[in-house]
């Protein structure tokens, strides 16, 4: 008897791949199925908003009809792809809603800060660059290009050619040691 879990990989590639050829709407609207609740209840559980679950996980899905031809069974699963540009989007999305649109940014001169707050950023600014500066030269790089780089993780991977892992890992690790140098 089959591996029905192997039988449904096999089977989400193939819808892939009948996207990818035929542009195959009825293998489109089965991956759409089974993928779009799956995409926003992974949303939901990061953090993200309904809707905002809702609207990243019909991009995902429009960029999977988009970008088949660039899925590769031999590098990942689909659901392990589909799910990757989840998490890609959402940081897009995360990183839209946080940037400003030019009409929404304050006119005129700022009000003065208060020098006492001036002193202590400038003492905690000092604090985390000796703090980057310690750092395992392999962990303040990908530090370095994650967040003054301003690169996803997927994108650090794709200029290094390090595994995705090894880059999440070695993040987490000197985010853990900047915490604890700073308290």
């Amino acid at each position: 008897m089959p591996n029905t879990d192997t039988s449904q990989r096999i089977a989400w590639i193939e819808e892939i791949f009948a996207i990818r050829d035929k542009q195959d709407q009825a293998a489109f609207a089965r991956l759409f199925a089974h993928f779009a609740p799956r995409i926003k209840g992974f949303l939901i559980r990061s953090g993200a908003a309904d809707d905002m679950a809702e609207e990243c996980a019909q991009e995902v899905l429009a960029t999977v009809w988009r970008k088949a031809a660039l899925f590769d069974p031999s590098r990942a699963s689909a659901a392990t792809w589909i799910f990757t540009i989840a998490r890609n989007r959402q940081i897009d999305m995360i990183r839209r809603a946080r940037r400003p649109e030019p009409e929404d940014l304050p006119w005129g001169p700022d009000a003065e800060p208060d020098q006492e707050d001036v002193i202590a950023l400038s003492q905690e600014t000092e604090k985390l660059g000796e703090a980057i500066a310690a750092l395992p030269e392999k962990q303040r790089e990908l530090i370095e290009r994650a967040y003054f780089g301003d690169l996803s993780h997927s994108e650090i991977a794709e200029q290094t050619g390090l595994p995705l892992g090894t880059i999440k890992s070695r993040i987490r690790l000197a985010l853990d040691r900047l915490r604890h140098s700073m308290r």
